[in-house]
């Protein structure tokens, strides 16, 4: 794929198991360098937290689901949002638990990278270091007003394994 299909280039990232992939939206002209980014990375849902712009039907013809959880761009995610983000990761890892999820908004720096952390956070890592976690791969990725929302971010186990998976056990 050339870096001119796909900037900033997709950030992976990895934390206990479960696999994210930040994007930029992609548009119905680049389309097909999205699906194979996205097929390299075992994708199986793209959640679109920002306006639809595009036609899903060539994800859907590869067998990737698409899920919109818009929220208003530059803000932090409602808890409806939230509460729908956290059911589609729960689904994924007992559906396909080697898969990823990939989430965009518009430039991949404000919306999805929150989402991502949010979900950090419900994985075990404090806000700074999800933050960071992401920051290492998207630079520029969430601003200040969602950094404060991270920071008073409350995470409820929401994520954790109860099968036992090393490094996820937790005590109810």
């Amino acid at each position: 794929m050339r870096q001119t299909d796909i900037r900033p280039a997709p950030a992976l990232i990895e934390f206990k198991g479960m696999k994210f992939l930040i994007t930029d939206r992609p548009s119905d002209h680049t389309i097909n360098s999205y699906i194979k980014e996205l097929k390299k990375h075992k994708v199986c849902t793209v959640v679109r937290v920002c306006e639809p712009s595009y036609e899903v039907s060539p994800l859907l013809t590869e067998g990737i689901q698409v899920k919109d959880l818009a929220y208003e761009d530059g803000t932090f995610p409602p808890t409806q949002v939230v509460e729908e983000w956290f059911e589609t990761l729960r689904q994924k890892a007992q559906d396909q638990p080697d898969s990823s999820v990939a989430v965009h908004c518009v430039a991949g720096l404000g919306r999805a990278p929150v989402m991502v952390a949010i979900a950090l956070m419900e994985l075990g890592l404090k806000y700074e270091e999800a933050v960071e976690m992401i920051r290492d791969k998207r630079r520029g990725a969430i601003n200040a007003k969602q950094l404060q929302f991270l920071e008073k971010y409350r995470p409820k186990s929401r994520l954790k394994h109860k099968n036992g998976h090393k490094n996820s056990c937790c005590v109810q």
